[in-house]
């Protein structure tokens, strides 16, 4: 009876060592996480306005190239971020609309051929973008939010901001009848919004 007494103390020994190892093991595996951004699964999206009636006018840029670290945290990773978009990248699902895009706006701008730039994180969920176009770099608010593995960023640029009054004024005289709403009246808003997802890679 004795010997059982003794071996069934030392098997939940065993148990209760096992159990804090394993314990230690996960906290060690946890702290050594590491996120890292995935070019290939990167889409920014951009949202413009028309219309006095503020219409929406949305589209992409089908090519981005990122340049981040590895880091333990998503605010790590995305401070310091820099990013470069060639504006021939451009996809409105919309040739004839794309084609006006490239030649009476971006082609319009000084060494616009891309769009470059980096985000500084400010504080949690919120942070600067800085952009480079038209001759002009100049910045701008943004959000971010993660869920699970996808990172989502928002934010909305002036295009006055960046000299781009000349290219706006470009843009509507050739769609000045598309720019057009009830009220007879064609505008093109300087407004842009911007929409980045981006996915998280593990390891």
């Amino acid at each position: 009876m004795k010997n059982k007494i003794i071996l069934l103390s030392i098997f939940s020994l065993l148990l209760i060592s096992c159990k804090t190892d394993a314990k230690k093991n996960e906290n060690i595996s946890s702290s050594e996480k590491t996120y890292s951004i995935v070019p290939l699964t990167t889409k920014v999206g951009w949202t413009a306005f028309k219309t006095t009636d503020k219409v929406a006018v949305n589209g992409e840029f089908t090519e981005v190239t990122i340049t981040s670290e590895k880091a333990t945290t998503v605010k790590e990773v995305l401070n310091g971020l820099e990013f470069s978009i060639p504006v021939s990248s451009l996809f409105s699902n919309n040739d004839e609309r794309d084609s006006k895009l490239k030649k009476f706006f971006f082609g319009v701008m000084d060494n616009t051929e891309l769009l470059s730039g980096k985000l500084e994180v400010t504080e949690h969920n919120k942070g600067i973008a800085t952009i480079k176009m038209n001759g002009v770099t100049n910045s701008f608010p943004i959000e971010y939010m993660k869920s699970g593995q996808m990172v989502t960023l928002s934010g909305t640029l002036n295009i006055e901001d960046f000299n781009g009054s000349k290219a706006m004024e470009s843009l509507n005289k050739v769609c000045f009848e598309l720019h057009k709403g009830p009220d007879g009246i064609s505008k093109t808003w300087s407004e842009v919004e911007i929409n980045v997802a981006t996915y998280l890679k593990v390891e």
